[in-house]
């Protein structure tokens, strides 16, 4: 039996990732990038080089590959990445050529290159539960951002979360080789703007029956839009857009999840906002 807390994250996404896949083989990948790459479209034409902070086991970059994007991922799990990597030996190489995944924290990564656009899914950004390691993720997608440039994200929105509490949830997963029962057990802690989730995982080997029993705590910081404006303009970004994400429609006190476009900065702190909308 093991246990793992989530200010130590390379341990908790180590074993997090031996049954990610499974854990998420229903989520809409596909999806998820048409819905990103409108976005890109519209607020970023011409767009093809990407950036992804906390890229995972490399689903999202995959579909974006496949759309013709190239996409440079990064994240703080070796195991991730591994399992990243295994997902490139097996495509075309017309759709691996366009990928690539490097370990680092989104914190303080510095590529020395310039993307189109930096992208960060699945609510990355919630995981950064302090002011410091906002601002320095916020820097981080600024600084690889070439002119006219945008940095996209998702989180989890304040309101809803406020608005429609957490509460206990299980999930039961199978594949050929395991079965995987997953609790979750969230605590609001209100003072902090974060939820606390402590699962508790049962994992057991088909073949053997033997059971492994994992306990994780995951923090995740739930977000305002003001707070984020504020913390966009202290790095020189500006919020251009947001939105309920995967329908575009304004955020509003259910919306667990909400998207944010935002850009650089002009000079004098202006954008040209007839290009936003």
């Amino acid at each position: 039996m093991q246990r793992f807390d989530s200010l130590d994250a390379m341990n908790v996404f180590a074993e997090y990732a031996s049954y990610y896949n499974l854990l998420y083989q229903n989520k809409d990948y596909d999806g998820e990038v048409e819905f990103v790459s409108q976005l890109l479209q519209k607020y970023a034409p011409g767009t093809q080089a990407l950036l992804e902070l906390g890229c995972g086991t490399g689903r999202h970059a995959q579909s974006f590959a496949q759309r013709g994007y190239t996409v440079a991922g990064i994240d703080i799990s070796s195991d991730m990445l591994l399992l990243a990597q295994q997902r490139i030996a097996q495509l075309p190489t017309s759709v691996a050529s366009k990928l690539s995944f490097s370990f680092g924290d989104l914190r303080n990564i510095r590529l020395n290159r310039q993307f189109d656009a930096v992208i960060s899914l699945f609510h990355v950004y919630s995981y950064q539960t302090t002011n410091a390691d906002l601002l320095s993720a916020f820097e981080t997608a600024k600084t690889h951002l070439k002119p006219g440039g945008v940095l996209l994200f998702d989180f989890w929105y304040g309101p809803a979360v406020l608005n429609e509490k957490p509460s206990v949830r299980i999930k039961r997963l199978e594949s050929e080789e395991i079965t995987v029962v997953r609790i979750a057990e969230p605590e609001l802690k209100a003072n902090d703007n974060m939820v606390e989730v402590r699962y508790t995982v049962f994992i057991t080997d088909k073949a053997t029956g033997a059971v492994k029993q994992i306990w994780e705590t995951h923090r995740m910081r739930y977000l305002f839009l003001p707070e984020i404006e504020l913390f966009l303009s202290q790095v020189g970004l500006q919020l251009v857009k947001s939105g309920e994400w995967m329908t575009s429609k304004p955020a509003n006190a259910s919306s667990w999840g909400v998207y944010v476009v935002a850009r650089l900065a002009d000079v004098d702190g202006k954008l040209d906002r007839s290009v936003l909308y």
